[in-house]
């Protein structure tokens, strides 16, 4: 089974989070969420209060085939902010494993960690000017590599699709999406 940390800073993004992990664990994937906060209680954006699994310290993180940062601001300021996270995400992408960030967090977190040089990935608009050693896409979903980034919180089930597909498979993604009447969203039915 694949492993995913989600790492989740006060003034998060309330869709880019919990759509992946609801996606990814409908798919079989084990999602574990993290407080990099001194409380396992994480305030969002939108004053929603979700309770993580576990806080920062912990974890060990080495096991993780994807470290997932969501975007939203404050959180994504918080998460850079956390020398923690910073090494994490570093050691993850060093190792050649798989990290994805999706809104402010590719421009925020992952352009300054160097993460990003040489690569394509999308962001928020408005943010694009931090890619400034990447080529920006301003995809919904852009993935280079072991890096995939999304633009923005109508991106967040794409993105978590994409991302579902890179770890178990498309077929167990296209079932996911078609469950979740995604599909029939993108056909425009009424």
């Amino acid at each position: 089974m694949k492993k995913v940390y989600v790492f989740l800073a006060d003034g998060f993004e309330d869709v880019e989070a919990l759509i992946p992990v609801d996606v990814w664990r409908r798919g079989g994937v084990d999602v574990t969420t993290v407080s990099i906060s001194d409380f396992p209680l994480v305030r969002s954006a939108h004053g929603v209060n979700i309770e993580t699994d576990i806080m920062f310290e912990q974890g060990e993180f080495d096991d993780a085939d994807l470290i997932f940062l969501p975007g939203g601001m404050p959180g994504a300021s918080n998460l850079f902010d956390h020398k923690g996270v910073c090494k994490a995400v570093v050691d993850q992408h060093m190792a050649g494993k798989k990290v994805a960030a999706i809104c402010a967090s590719p421009a925020v977190v992952l352009a300054p960690l160097g993460i990003l040089e040489g690569k394509e990935a999308t962001c928020y608009p408005g943010f694009e000017q931090a890619l400034e050693d990447a080529t920006y896409t301003g995809d919904l979903v852009t993935v280079d590599g072991n890096v995939t980034t999304g633009e923005g919180p109508a991106a967040a089930f794409p993105f978590a699709y994409e991302l579902l597909s890179q770890l178990v498979n498309k077929q167990t993604s296209d079932q996911i999406a078609e469950g979740m009447r995604f599909v029939h969203l993108m056909q425009g039915k009424k």
